[in-house]
C-alpha cells in the first residue's frame, strides 16, 4: 500500500533544523506547514526540509477576512506564494463557515484555477470555522462540486455533531470516497482532540476512526493512488491543559509519532 506520513509543523518549539532531523528519524516522509513571506526565511527553510530528504505539504489556514474580496485575496496571496515553492501539495482550510455556498464556491473555483495554473494540488480541509465545518454541509458541497477533493478530519465533525457520526453516514461515505489526504487526529464528541489516543477509555473512539481510514486507504489501494497522512494531534490548548498551569496533559509529539507507527504497522507500510 502507497502511504506517505507527515509530520505537523504546529506546535513545534525547537530549531527548525533540529526539528526537521526528529522528523526524518522518526520515520516520517516529511513536514506539513505554511511557510514565511520573507523570502529569505523561506529559502532557509525550505533548503533544510530538502536537506533532510523531507517532502513539503503546503498548509494554508489564514482565512481570516469577513469581506470576501479581502478574503480572496489574501486567499489568491498565500496560494501563489506556497504554489511557489512546489510542494507535494496543499492543504486548504477554506472558506467560512458563515459564508453562503456561492461565496465558498467562488474560493473553491479560484483554487481550481491555481492548481490547473500550476501543476500542484489544491485540496480543502474539514475544519470547525472553515467552509467544510460539518458532515453535512460538506456532504452538500461534495454533492454540487464533483471534482472536489479533501482533506478528511473527521475530529472536527465528532466535535461539531457531538456524536461519533452515527446519524451522519451517508455524508461521512460519500466524504471518504473524495479523500486525498488524513489528518489522522482522533476527535470525540466533546472536543476535537482526545487526551491521549493509547489511554484505554479512548478504545471505542479511536477504533471508529481507525475504520474510517481503513475504507480511504482501501479505496487509495484500489485505485492505485497514493494517500497521504499528517499525524496532527496538535499542542496546547488543543491538547487538554492541566488547570492553573496551563500544562499539557499529553507529548504532542510522542503521540504523534505513535499515531504514525500504529498506522504503518496497520496498513503494512514498511
Amino acid at each position: 500500500m502507497n502511504i506517505s506520513f507527515y509530520a505537523p509543523h504546529w506546535g513545534n518549539t525547537l530549531p527548525f533544523d533540529t526539528f526537521c532531523k526528529n522528523v526524518k528519524t522518526a520515520g516520517y516522509d516529511g513536514v506539513e506547514m505554511d511557510l514565511p513571506f520573507d523570502e529569505k526565511e523561506k529559502q532557509k527553510i525550505l533548503s533544510v526540509i530538502a536537506d533532510h530528504d523531507l517532502k513539503l505539504i503546503g498548509q494554508y489556514w489564514q482565512s481570516f477576512e469577513k469581506n470576501l474580496n479581502e478574503h480572496l485575496a489574501g486567499y489568491e496571496n498565500y496560494l501563489r506564494h506556497l504554489i511557489a515553492a512546489n510542494p507535494v501539495f496543499i492543504n486548504c482550510q477554506t472558506g467560512k463557515d458563515y459564508f453562503n455556498f456561492s461565496q465558498n464556491k467562488t474560493l473553491f473555483d479560484l483554487a481550481d484555477r491555481l492548481s490547473q495554473e500550476s501543476g500542484i494540488a489544491i485540496i480543502h480541509e474539514t475544519h470547525r470555522g472553515k467552509c467544510l465545518y460539518a458532515a453535512n454541509i460538506t456532504h452538500d458541497y461534495l454533492t454540487r462540486i464533483p471534482d472536489l477533493r479533501i482533506t478528511l478530519d473527521i475530529s472536527h465533525w465528532c466535535n461539531v455533531h457531538e456524536s461519533l457520526l452515527e446519524d451522519q453516514q451517508e455524508a461521512v461515505d460519500l466524504a471518504i470516497t473524495r479523500t486525498a489526504h488524513i489528518h489522522s487526529r482522533v476527535g470525540h464528541p466533546e472536543g476535537p482532540q482526545v487526551n491521549d489516543p493509547r489511554a484505554p477509555e479512548w478504545a471505542e473512539t479511536l477504533e471508529k476512526h481507525l475504520k474510517w481510514w481503513d475504507k480511504i486507504a482501501e479505496i487509495h489501494s484500489k485505485n492505485n493512488t497514493e494517500l497521504t497522512i499528517t499525524t496532527e494531534f496538535g499542542p496546547a490548548t488543543y491538547m487538554p491543559v492541566l488547570p492553573y498551569t496551563q500544562l499539557p496533559v499529553g507529548d504532542q509529539w510522542e503521540i504523534n509519532v505513535h499515531m504514525m507507527n500504529l498506522l504503518k504497522a496497520r496498513y503494512q507500510v514498511f
